[in-house]
């Protein structure tokens, strides 16, 4: 039913009664491989000209390039040189060298004491992270019917979050028929705002949101301002106790 075509004498041929030889003609191996290297050229090309970045500068042997542009330990442009020459005056130093810009061309390499400069990186991360400022957003609530008293009390709390570089929400509960009357909750708001504007502005009106009313309040000194005064005053109570 179902034959063999007509050129299958070329393609196979029967050399024992338990195996089959393939032979596979000339052309189409040489078509083969003409196609594998094309697809490898191509594959190479795609790759030329990318950067695998890494979590840390190449070093030393690991810097695979023909030449770079070399600066000397003190900081000196010593200027582009082989990299064998780069390794050499590196080694004679005492030091390491280190790429610092890899997409230079050359890529720009320098000799330096590696494990310092990564201790140092590190501090300066580390210091980064330690003045870093983060600006909370502190919530008060407040009552139509709060008392003087309270009222006080909590405006005193909102200066301080103010003075600390921190914005404050201030939020007015509406009960029952106190919400046919937005006005009195505005008026509240207001009055607030008057009350601490010394230390605070107001950065977003009063907005009816439902059973409530929000206003929020920013600093008006910077986060970073207020943590330094902060830690200036300490510094100045703890010379006082001395």
């Amino acid at each position: 039913m179902f034959g063999p075509g007509p050129n299958f004498q070329d393609e196979v041929e029967l050399a024992a009664p338990t195996y089959l030889t393939l032979k596979v003609s000339w052309s189409r191996f040489t078509g083969f491989i003409s196609r594998l290297l094309a697809a490898r050229s191509l594959h190479s090309s795609n790759l030329k000209g990318r950067v695998i970045s890494t979590t840390e500068p190449r070093i030393n042997d690991r810097i695979r390039v023909p030449e770079v542009r070399l600066i000397g330990a003190a900081g000196e442009q010593v200027g582009v040189v082989a990299i064998d020459v780069a390794l050499r005056l590196a080694e004679e130093a005492g030091f390491d060298l280190v790429e610092i810009a890899p997409d230079a061309q050359p890529p720009v390499c320098k000799i330096m004491d590696f494990g310092k400069y990564k201790y140092e990186i590190a501090q300066k991360a580390r210091e980064a992270r330690q003045n870093q400022t983060h600006i909370v957003v502190k919530e008060i609530r407040l009552g139509l019917k709060i008392e003087n008293h309270d009222y006080e009390t909590k405006k005193n709390h909102i200066e301080k979050f103010l003075l600390g570089g921190d914005k404050v929400k201030v939020t007015v509960q509406f009960k029952g028929r106190e919400q046919t009357r937005p006005e009195i909750g505005f008026r509240l708001l207001q009055r607030l705002a008057e009350d601490v504007a010394g230390t605070g502005f107001v950065e977003f009106a009063p907005k009816r949101e439902g059973r409530s009313m929000t206003m929020v309040l920013g600093p008006l000194k910077k986060k970073s301002e207020a943590v330094a005064e902060a830690k200036r005053r300490a510094a100045a109570v703890k010379n006082e106790q001395k």
